[in-house]
């Protein structure tokens, strides 16, 4: 029974130009986030305003986030060594992961205080409430300005661009907030903006973590119908049959394949042309850059004692 392994290494290394300039990029909005952060801390526990508070922690798992954004790309950017064979990619998603379970966190503690606060309100000054919160806006916009040409490539970049977005929209709505209780004392607002705030932060934060968790799990991508690729490889001459196959995602760029291929002991002779289509039908067709074939004479199920698996 020849079992031939063999493993194609064209990792999509895909290094855009301009590394440093996102990492500059990330600093500065780190600097930025963590001043509106202490400003609005300032000013919640100064004003008594729970929803000014409320987006300072929003503000604040920003500026975690983009930091964890910072090291994870430090991190992923490392090599490949015996111990980490698939190199660091994963350290981004493991990085917003972590991020994303602290925001649903905060979210729920948000809540709950907005509810006590719904049944006991309390006076607040909404003149600190709207200056603080006309800073943080000048701030997230700077920031989401700073991002936004990155965001569109790179998961990490993107979770925290629309954090940053979710702030400018969190800031806003403390304004109109400060505005009404400085004009009206209209405390309740506060409260209902409060529970906005933390709705909103949940469910973003309920998307992403499901994407995380599905790269992390193994999960077969999305655009990946493996009927479709098991079809395709079959389809290529000479291929008996294609079984065991798996696909899944290393990170958000690159997805791997491995599976077992059956041909004809006589075709042995073309075994490297019969690799070379199928790894170029799936590179083509699937972007599937990585992919590990063993090739086989006879399914392996009519084998008992070599298990597939």
């Amino acid at each position: 029974m020849a079992h031939t392994h063999e493993h194609s290494h064209s990792h999509g290394h895909h290094h855009h130009h301009g590394e440093d300039t996102t990492e500059g990029r990330l600093w500065i909005s780190i600097f930025l986030n963590l001043m509106i952060t202490v400003a609005e801390f300032v000013g919640g526990i100064l004003s008594n305003s729970l929803s000014l508070l409320s987006d300072a922690l929003h503000n604040l798992n920003d500026t975690a986030s983009l930091g964890i954004s910072l090291v994870a790309r430090k991190i992923s950017k490392k090599d490949a060594n015996r111990r980490k064979t698939f190199g660091y990619k994963r350290a981004e998603i493991i990085g917003a992961f972590i991020n994303l379970i602290t925001l649903v966190i905060i979210a729920l503690f948000l809540i709950k205080e907005g509810v006590e606060r719904f049944y006991n309100p309390q006076p607040i000054d909404g003149l600190t409430m709207f200056i603080v919160a006309i800073i943080g806006l000048l701030g997230n916009v700077i920031t989401a300005g700073l991002l936004f040409s990155k965001s569109k490539e790179n998961i990490n970049i993107r979770s925290a661009y629309i954090h940053i977005l979710s702030d400018a929209l969190s800031s806003v709505g403390v304004i109109v907030a400060g505005w009404l209780i400085l004009e009206y004392q209209l405390y309740i607002v506060d409260t209902i903006l409060t529970l906005v705030i933390a709705g909103y932060i949940l469910w973003q934060s309920y998307y992403m973590v499901k994407k995380t968790i599905n790269i992390l799990m193994e999960s077969t991508p999305r655009e990946i119908d493996l009927e479709q690729v098991t079809e395709a490889m079959k389809s290529i001459g000479k291929v008996l049959d294609i079984h065991h196959v798996h696909v899944w995602r290393l990170d958000e760029n690159n997805i791997l394949l491995e599976s077992h291929v059956v041909i004809d002991e006589e075709e042995l002779h073309n075994m490297e042309k019969i690799k070379t289509n199928i790894k170029d039908l799936l590179k083509s067709k699937f972007n599937i850059h990585h992919s590990t074939l063993e090739f086989e004479f006879e399914p392996c199920e009519n084998h008992a004692e070599i298990p597939c698996h």
